[in-house]
């Protein structure tokens, strides 16, 4: 079969690294890249670190307004797949470049692949809930990675194409996790000692565009008497920038470039606990077995709150302050991502030819 996969933000570059591994063994794959995430932290070291294919096509469509970048990637997708004339189409997750994949597919005639399919959030002001949304409804296999996610298919009335395959991001965590371990260079570069520190990660534009919002993060930071290493996604450095914050961080924030795949796992599994608003992090927080505190209101991710080992407390400066102090949780994980969804995939890929 002739697949046609399109990635373009962090996330979909570690979740194509499982999956197109497989692939390959059985079918043609044709990757896309659409230039969503074009800074070389955010995209070439992935596909270095995680021997990810070098992409047959590079659309370099980069940043913009959501209408905008969505545009632009239908546009282009659209004249990749008149070439290729693929007999499938797989998109990952819940970007832009998701819905525009997808769309285009679906505008063809071409079925449509959904790996990360049935998660909600249940908030529609998300840009990413809307992508998600849609991408679901006009997808012909849909990879569940939980159950939950399944459930929300069937209360939207999809069950034709469900298939419940479990986690592609856990496949790669696990495949690298034992590498990642091995090496502790990031962790003495920033003069860091094990279980002595936190980590944090804020991207999303809720949190990033709002002056109050990403000042009361802040705020709770300088407050929490703990180290907390903060690699800064480029456009949340512009926002801290613009709103003078960036010369103001506190001495306990240690402010670095974005990382490497391998060298935050690194980072994230030393760590006492992570303050992130990435759904992917969340994720990779909990199969680490670190307490995870999530800048957001909703969770797309809600087997990860059981026991305490995710909490959500917004923006609010008292319950991130609050979460940070307190203990660490005394029951156990319930064990929510095995590993083998990558070969799931492809199992049923061989049965939908």
């Amino acid at each position: 079969m002739k697949i046609v996969t399109i990635v373009g933000a962090r996330p979909q570059f570690i979740k194509c690294a499982a999956v197109s591994r497989e692939i390959r063994k059985d079918h043609t794959e044709i990757l896309v890249h659409t230039g969503q995430h074009y800074d070389p932290e955010m995209s070439d070291i992935f596909f270095k670190e995680l021997q990810i294919p070098r992409p047959d096509y590079y659309l370099g469509v980069g940043s913009g307004t959501h209408g905008k970048q969505t545009g632009q990637i239908l546009e282009k997708i659209e004249e990749v797949l008149l070439k290729e004339k693929p007999e499938l189409v797989m998109v990952y997750g819940d970007t832009n470049s998701t819905l525009a994949g997808a769309l285009a597919a679906v505008k063809l005639h071409i079925p449509v692949a959904h790996v990360e399919a049935g998660l909600r959030s249940f908030d529609r002001t998300m840009p990413e809930e809307i992508n998600r949304v849609v991408t679901d409804h006009v997808s012909d296999l849909l990879f569940c990675p939980t159950e939950t996610a399944v459930s929300n298919l069937a209360y939207e009335g999809i069950r034709k194409g469900v298939h419940l395959v479990g986690d592609v991001m856990a496949d790669v965590l696990w495949f690298n996790k034992e590498l990642a371990k091995k090496n502790f260079h990031v962790i003495k570069k920033l003069g860091l000692t094990h279980g002595d520190y936190a980590v944090a990660t804020i991207h999303r534009p809720v949190n990033t565009d709002d002056r109050e919002a990403i000042s009361s993060i802040i705020r709770a930071f300088e407050k929490a008497e703990i180290s907390i290493v903060f690699p800064v996604h480029p456009r949340t450095r512009k926002y801290l920038v613009e709103y003078g914050l960036f010369k103001r961080m506190p001495k306990n924030v240690r402010i670095t470039e974005p990382l490497g795949y391998l060298d935050m796992i690194r980072l994230m599994s030393n760590a006492i606990k992570i303050i992130t608003d990435s759904g992917g992090i969340q994720k990779e927080a909990y199969i680490l077995g670190i307490p995870c505190i999530t800048l957001r209101e909703k969770t797309e991710w809600v087997e990860t709150l059981q026991n305490g080992w995710n909490v959500l407390v917004g923006t609010d400066e008292g319950k991130i302050l609050g979460a940070l102090k307190a203990p660490l949780p005394l029951k156990p994980q319930p064990e929510l991502y095995p590993v083998g969804a990558s070969e799931k995939i492809c199992e049923i890929l061989q049965f939908s030819k």
